[in-house]
């Protein structure tokens, strides 16, 4: 189960940033401006944050190998599609596709791991889980540029194709189906919040492009804002009604789930938005080639591979809290130290000390945050708290995009190298607030040894079945 859900998240995760350095190719090949390059990373985070919570209730309601699978089904073929896409609208669409079949996939990696695993030695393997993702971001650019480079930008998706359709057998042998019997799936929430986060992302990415004060732009970023309230309310009120909610409000009482999530959305926003722009300056401003921009990642996306492993034990012993607050301040300063220094004539090496200090930052966030996120909440919970950190840390990604680019917009663009470093300076230094902000925010995380406290007494907990579902449908771990 662990090689499985590992495989499955490495190329989920993979699928974030392996695009960043073959942003330039494909700008070229198809004939896309800045907010076509923002749409080819957006159409697959924006599903992906919003049908997290969905792909989670739906593996609780109807049994979660059953929709791993046919989450990993779905990746693999839109990945496909991606490859064969002739413009850029259709690579978008694909893109679409594959962050919908990710949304099915991530949260029940760690549903399905977490439960296989005993307490005492769940820290290690949600260790190694959140080491994977650190991987995928690691060798992400790496894999980009140089399948870019040595074939072309359309291989970044063939290379997932021969993945899934080696996981889904392993998958239909090595994983055991289990659900936890809850009543129907929230249709409007579902609808509400989909409909609400789209509509701030669309208003936010065409901003800049067609003026902050424009009729569409206004439109669809109130319209999302109502959508977002509009799903609160729903939810408070299905709560009320003894119903099932997709997200119980109440959640959000604990301090602690309250904290962890606020912490992931920030700090993605700040982290992703920043590696958008910086990957595509190192090919725009110093000339080097996909496969080289790749590699002169590595001291920044590289580090949460070496550090994992080391931090992943330490979690254990002293606890996720003091990982995530030195990272997040590591975070910011490397963030800071960037924006400060780029310019259009330095060499890479003044890049290289932020770089590798930023690193350490994102591999001691990485390791903890999925023990800390589901130690906050009562086990009967931790589906759903998984799924809504894993929810916010996407979405944080998806709005670091929009807002840094239309910082980027403003203030530079790829007119020249110096217009594109104007851009870039500016959005990475707001990215560096955004992990500070991150950082205050972990501050209220509760220390080690308190336990979680419930304040969803009000909220229908789910209720697991009285014998495992293996029993009950007749598959076997083994098949």
């Amino acid at each position: 189960m662990l090689v499985v859900t590992s495989l499955a998240v490495f190329m989920v995760s993979l699928d974030n940033l392996v695009v960043t350095t073959a942003l330039p190719q494909i700008r070229t090949d198809l004939g896309a401006g800045l907010e076509g390059l923002e749409w080819t990373v957006n159409a697959y985070t924006l599903p992906f944050a919003v049908l997290l919570l969905t792909g989670a209730a739906l593996g609780d309601r109807l049994g979660r190998r059953r929709v791993f699978l046919g989450g990993l089904a779905v990746f693999t073929a839109g990945s496909a599609a991606a490859a064969l896409a002739p413009s850029i609208e259709a690579l978008i669409a694909a893109r679409a596709v594959q962050g919908v079949g990710a949304a099915f996939v991530l949260p029940l990696t760690l549903t399905l791991l977490a439960s296989a695993v005993p307490p005492e030695r769940r820290g290690a393997a949600l260790g190694i889980w959140g080491a994977m993702t650190g991987l995928a971001v690691a060798v992400g650019p790496l894999i980009g540029g140089a399948i870019t480079e040595g074939v072309s930008w359309q291989w970044i998706f063939w290379v997932n194709v021969p993945v899934g359709l080696i996981a889904l057998p392993i998958g239909l042998r090595a994983l055991a189906e289990s659900r936890v019997s809850t009543s129907r799936l929230d249709l409007t929430g579902v609808a509400l919040i989909s409909a609400g986060l789209f509509g701030i992302v669309f208003g936010l990415l065409r901003g800049e492009g067609h003026g902050w004060t424009s009729t569409p732009v206004l439109t669809s970023i109130i319209a999302g804002a109502i959508g977002v309230a509009a799903f609160v309310a729903w939810e408070l009120r299905v709560a009320r009604a003894g119903g099932a909610p997709m997200l119980p409000m109440a959640l959000f009482r604990i301090r602690g789930f309250a904290a962890v999530n606020a912490t992931a959305l920030l700090f993605s926003m700040g982290m992703f938005g920043s590696i958008f722009l910086l990957a595509q300056a190192l090919q725009n401003v110093y000339g080097y080639s996909p496969l080289e921009a790749g590699i002169r990642t590595l001291p920044w996306t590289a580090m949460p591979l070496l550090i994992a492993p080391i931090a992943g034990p330490v979690s254990d012993r002293i606890g996720g809290r003091p990982l995530l607050l030195a990272g997040l301040a590591l975070n910011a300063i490397g963030l800071a130290w960037m924006g400060l220094v780029l310019s259009d004539h330095m060499s890479y090496g003044a890049l290289v000390g932020p770089f590798v200090i930023s690193g350490i930052g994102m591999a001691l966030f990485f390791v903890p945050v999925a023990t800390v996120a589901l130690g906050v909440v009562p086990e009967l919970f931790q589906g759903l708290a998984s799924g809504t950190n894993n929810a916010l840390r996407e979405l944080g990604g998806v709005l670091g995009i929009a807002v840094l680019s239309s910082v980027f917009a403003a203030r530079g663009g790829y007119d020249s190298p110096a217009s594109f470093i104007d851009g870039t300076r500016p959005a990475v230094l707001l990215g560096a607030i955004a992990v500070a902000m991150a950082l205050l925010s972990a501050i209220a995380l509760p220390r080690r040894g308190a336990q979680p406290t419930s304040s969803v007494d009000d909220q229908p907990a789910p209720v697991r079945a009285d014998r495992p579902v293996t029993e009950t449908v007749g598959v076997s771990a083994a098949g």
